[in-house]
């Protein structure tokens, strides 16, 4: 049986608007398991970002637990969660957010900068890293000379440099097309079932979440109906 690794108890998120109260997240519970692969869908402003940050330590909920890995992530101070963040946690954006005039190998190595490994470790975990999404050839290549499908590789393999706990993907095939995109899902899919990592993808395309094993639907900032991929 597999180990809870996330588990939202209670959990909202109230963002103040003027004089105004916004619920964008409303007594939210949720678990979710060590290795699995969850896809959460749901229309623009229903609460799936605001979410992804949260698992992220991106953000605080404003009530309610956050338990992540066995700690309450939303009792840490902010340099408690930066550091638990560095650790943990592997982002996958939508637009890669590489630094332009760096290649992919240092791209992939800033994680690695905020820890104690030597020069010649941080080598060797980024090749492993770039190994995995097969771009060993592009090591020393700038982002404007890669496909957005190489861009989104490179992205890939900064999040998994670090061996995080988890790994959190907003909108990851949001700008690509359906064939490169497909791509990016199976690398996707086969960090999970081969390298057992647990991930959360945001995103909008029911196609992408079909390569999920689990999908959840927000709505209001409530999670709603569940269906198995």
């Amino acid at each position: 049986m597999a180990n809870p690794l996330v588990q939202l108890s209670n959990v909202e998120k109230v963002f103040r608007r003027g004089s105004e109260d916004i619920h964008v997240l409303r007594n939210l519970d949720l678990v979710i398991d060590e290795g699995e692969f969850l896809a959460l869908m749901g229309p623009s402003g229903s609460g799936k970002s605001t979410l992804l940050n949260l698992l992220a330590g991106l953000d605080r909920p404003t009530n309610g637990a956050l338990t992540v890995a066995g700690k309450r992530i939303d009792s840490l101070s902010r340099r408690e969660l930066a550091h638990w963040r560095a650790r943990h946690v592997g982002f996958v954006f939508q637009f890669y957010n590489l630094l332009p005039v760096l290649s992919a190998e240092r791209n992939v190595e800033l994680p690695l900068l905020l820890t104690d490994l030597s020069r010649s470790e941080r080598k060797k975990h980024v090749m492993n890293a770039l190994e995995i999404v097969g771009l060993t050839h592009r090591a020393k290549h700038t982002p404007r000379t890669l496909s957005g499908g190489e861009q989104q590789r490179v992205g890939i393999a900064r999040a998994i440099v670090t061996d995080p706990t988890l790994i959190l993907a907003d909108e990851p095939t949001g700008d690509l097309d359906r064939k490169t995109g497909d791509a990016i899902l199976d690398l996707l899919q086969s960090l999970n079932r081969q390298q057992h990592k647990t991930i959360v993808m945001v995103t909008h395309d029911p196609h992408a979440a079909t390569h999920a094993s689990r999908q959840l639907h927000m709505v209001d900032g409530q999670l709603s109906s569940e269906m198995a991929a």
